[in-house]
């Protein structure tokens, strides 16, 4: 059993007459997490539940102080689990801490979508998100000989938890290939009722190959055959999904900044290689450096949420191509990182240095990267 960082901080927070949302993808181990803190408690005062259970989502959003009152009776916690699949859940969830105040509420919504703001807009002040991605390094404890045995395979398959403990890899493609054609997309096709799954597959694919690279929506659009403005749609959709996400470019002080579009990556690599069919061992690809870059950087946020470092996160580029791929900027200091899979050197661009005082540029490779993720 992976001990997930977010254990002990959901349970910190669980105080009376205050909801904890947690959300993320499908598959990465919500339901899990939230039968661990389940187990820390004490059984007889908790009460779990499915949203998708038809009688849960009716008494749920029922609206009737007697109705919920006759449900919860003395039981001190409320689990829901997928309750994005209740009606109206924010008021109904605002009610239940009105009507009783000794009860901790905890929620799950697998993607989210707009479960946030249902939440969080009735019960500001009294509610708080936890976001759940796949399996982190800084999860895994291990030390740097085994990280180093299994960077291959988290390059290639990715870490989502059903695929981590797999020790067979044609099972790790069944596990992500099943992802991708149902898990992945089934939140995607709720939203407003989208039928659409072969767009949605071949926009990821597009975004796939296009790992470190400026995005161009007028191209995708293109390539598409859709409208501007629906290609940006669906990358917002597929962001809301905790599928994909973005990095602005950095601009502050030089005209020859480029900050125009985001740099768009996928949270697991496993995915990613799922949605272009690509399961081969590194030796034989040609996208190892992209493989490397979307790890680091995936790798990266996700440390930074789970220990709750508020720094802001870009990409920097100049007009004549000048670049740095990852910049970190934490009060006021601005760090980069340039990821190179075998490189030992590289040769930081001279007008970043010169341009904001106090920054840095490091390389991170595949025998210098530990620290950098966990």
């Amino acid at each position: 059993m992976i001990l997930r960082i977010l254990k002990k901080q959901v349970l910190d927070n669980l105080e009376k007459g205050k909801v904890i949302g947690l959300f993320g993808a499908r598959r990465t181990g919500k339901t899990v997490l939230m039968n661990e803190i389940h187990r820390e408690l004490d059984k007889s005062m908790v009460l779990f539940v499915n949203g998708e259970d038809l009688d849960v989502s009716e008494i749920l959003s029922s609206r009737r102080v007697s109705v919920l009152n006759n449900f919860i009776g003395d039981y001190k916690y409320l689990f829901v689990d997928e309750a994005q699949k209740i009606t109206d859940i924010g008021t109904n969830l605002k009610l239940i801490v009105d009507s009783f105040p000794e009860v901790s509420v905890l929620v799950s919504g697998s993607s989210a979508f707009e479960l946030r703001n249902k939440i969080g807009e009735p019960l500001t002040g009294r509610s708080r998100f936890f976001y759940l991605y796949p399996i982190s390094q800084l999860e895994m404890n291990e030390d740097y000989v085994t990280a180093k045995k299994n960077l291959e395979n988290r390059l290639v398959f990715g870490s989502y938890p059903q695929v981590i403990t797999e020790k067979n890899n044609q099972k790790k493609i069944s596990v992500l290939t099943s992802v991708k054609n149902g898990y992945l997309l089934k939140d995607i096709l709720e939203l407003d009722n989208l039928k659409d799954s072969k767009f949605i597959l071949n926009l990821l694919r597009l975004i796939a190959f296009q790992i470190g690279q400026d995005v161009s929506y007028s191209e995708l659009a293109l390539n598409l055959k859709v409208s501007f403005k629906t290609v940006m749609r669906y990358l917002e959709i597929l962001e809301k999904a905790y599928i994909l996400f973005s990095l602005p470019g950095y601009s502050r002080n030089l005209r020859k900044e480029y900050s125009r579009t985001p740099r768009f990556y996928f949270w697991d690599n496993g995915i990613r290689n799922a949605v272009i069919s690509n399961f081969n061992s590194l030796n034989i690809r040609d996208d190892v450096g992209r493989l490397w870059e979307n790890f680091c950087i995936s790798e990266r946020l996700k440390k930074n949420h789970y220990l709750n470092r508020y720094v802001n996160s870009y990409f920097w580029r100049t007009y004549d191509k000048k670049e740095i791929d990852y910049i970190e900027e934490d009060n006021g200091i601005l760090n980069g990182y340039e990821f190179k899979w075998r490189q030992n050197k590289i040769k930081a661009p001279k007008a970043f240095l010169e341009s904001y005082s106090g920054s840095s540029v490091c390389l991170v490779n595949n025998d210098d990267y530990l620290s950098f993720i966990s």
